[in-house]
């Protein structure tokens, strides 16, 4: 697999450097706005720069960082400005309880590093986590009626497919936890989660909006 693959690699933007881009912003905006495009641009034609680019500043700064760790808590911490690529505009009740939904479990999923260490509250954190992913997959189910044409359906269920593999590999890689330790394999399990669930927030705006 390769970093551009990587969860860790497609979150480092929207989890990191977006939040600076916005306070920069309130700075100096052309600057920000021509970082930005740069930035992005880059991105766009190397996927994982923005990866590597954190992680040449983490070293050069000669700092102990769990990557993977840093980036989900910093999940916890978007703000809804932030969120805007990731967010539905379409007013119908449904498209609004999808955008709380994956919210809601990306907020939860969050909490992993802070909770991982405490057994009873990490048992309770995963029970929350489960009911989060089937409230998340019930709204998706509901959307569908709402897709036009077998094309956008088909991209949509495609992602809930997706969605629900990670979600069994995130389930597996606990019950390895449980028995080995590995918090770093159930943060990365979580990265990919968070990125599934951005991925079927992206699609179902492409299709209905």
């Amino acid at each position: 697999m390769t970093m551009g693959e990587m969860p860790t690699s497609s979150l480092v933007l929207p989890v990191i450097l977006r939040p600076i881009f916005a306070q920069l912003e309130r700075r100096d905006v052309g600057a920000a706005q021509s970082l930005r495009s740069a930035i992005l641009k880059t991105e766009q034609n190397n996927p994982g720069f923005c990866y590597d680019l954190i992680m040449a500043i983490i070293r050069r700064a000669e700092l102990n960082v769990n990557i993977n760790e840093a980036v989900l808590r910093l999940q916890g911490n978007i703000t809804d400005s932030d969120l805007n690529e990731y967010r539905l505009t379409r007013t119908e009740e449904p498209f609004q309880e999808l955008n709380r939904k994956s919210v809601a479990l990306k907020v939860i999923l969050s909490r992993i590093p802070d909770e991982i260490t405490d057994r009873k509250t990490f048992l309770e954190t995963i029970k929350e986590i489960a009911s989060a992913i089937k409230k998340l997959l019930d709204v998706v189910n509901e959307i569908g009626n709402f897709i036009p044409g077998v094309t956008g359906k088909q991209a949509v269920e495609q992602r809930k497919k997706e969605f629900v593999k990670y979600s069994k590999k995130f389930s597996t890689t606990l019950k390895e936890y449980f028995k080995e330790g590995q918090s770093n394999a159930v943060f990365l399990s979580a990265l990919y989660l968070i990125r599934q669930t951005n991925q079927i927030m992206l699609t179902v705006k492409s299709k209905c909006e």
